[in-house]
């Protein structure tokens, strides 16, 4: 039989691991600053109609805060005395961009919220959405309520992000660990469908892989030379601004950029799903838009964790 303290205790636990999970709400912010959502959707259509790679920037820093210890805008950080950003982590330096266009967002929300209420991880999530929608792609329901974290770790950012070089099983595996599933991984690889990437990260793969579309390969090579020309700009897709499904019917093709990319597409367990997406955009972005809340799920800090920053570069 079990005993009243060790009942009240297991019951305890249940109520405290319930509260995490139900915690985030897509109506979080209705009560609190019904405007604040309106003024996040404004900035960024304002800042993808002047630059439509700012889409892709914007979700991909969605994705690069939710792997490294949780969506909890620990990438928006700075360097302190007390940690490094991880903004100068292997996966992010030099690369991941869009920062200004979160300070904006920031501003414009305190603004018309009239005092910080709104985190800047909540932020991110909001701005990932709203520039797939702007660049013609599918909306979904961004659950709310996350608070921002107090530290970041470059340490970690470089251990956890996935690298352009993995398998497939390195991947799988990268993606599990984040509580993510193979659907997961081949949906919001799909997210490479808006965006470009540095021939520093593709050039092994356009000059030295064997599962590659010839042409293909030499297309890539006249912009991506085999020394020097590190950041210049190649497409993953022959659509970059535009949310479709052209990523897998390039993979179906041999086509895809990195490395890591065209691995959801050779000979694995994943083959049979890009095949599906690639012919039916339906079913990816509804899958996409599933993928994306379940990320945003990944361990975020509520109630009382954290704080919410008012400068999303700066712990309060």
């Amino acid at each position: 039989m079990v005993s009243p303290t060790n009942f009240l205790l297991q019951t305890f636990l249940w109520l405290a691991l319930a509260a995490t999970a139900f915690s985030l709400s897509p109506n979080f912010y209705h009560n609190v600053c019904p405007q604040a959502l309106p003024a996040i959707k404004r900035v960024v259509e304002a800042a993808v109609h002047k630059e439509r790679r700012m889409g892709a920037s914007l979700l991909r820093l969605h994705f690069h805060d939710c792997f490294v210890n949780g969506c909890d805008g620990s990438l928006l950080l700075d360097s302190t005395s007390s940690f490094e950003t991880e903004k100068n982590a292997r996966g992010n330096l030099n690369s991941v961009r869009g920062f200004e266009v979160v300070d904006q967002i920031k501003a414009e929300v305190d603004r018309v919220c009239g005092r910080p209420v709104v985190s800047c991880a909540d932020i991110l999530a909001v701005a990932a959405r709203d520039s797939v929608v702007a660049l013609g792609g599918p909306a979904w329901k961004v659950r709310l309520g996350r608070r921002d974290s107090t530290t970041a770790s470059r340490t970690l950012a470089d251990n956890v992000l996935p690298s352009a070089s993995m398998d497939l099983p390195a991947l799988i595996n990268n993606f599990k660990n984040q509580g993510l599933n193979k659907r997961d991984l081949v949906a919001l690889s799909g997210g490479h469908t808006i965006g470009l990437s540095q021939c520093v990260i593709f050039r092994n793969r356009v000059y030295n892989a064997t599962n590659i579309d010839t042409a293909f390969a030499k297309e890539r090579r006249a912009t991506c030379p085999r020394t020097g020309g590190n950041t210049n700009l190649a497409p993953f897709d022959p659509t970059p601004a535009r949310f479709d499904t052209a990523y897998f019917k390039n993979l179906v093709k041999e086509r895809g950029l990195l490395a890591s990319d065209q691995a959801l597409f050779s000979g694995g367990s994943t083959n049979k799903l890009v095949e599906t997406y690639s012919r039916n955009p339906d079913a990816f972005w509804v899958d996409f838009g599933k993928s994306m809340i379940r990320m945003g799920n990944i361990k975020p800090l509520t109630g009382k964790q954290g704080q919410i920053r008012v400068n999303c570069r700066k712990v309060n």
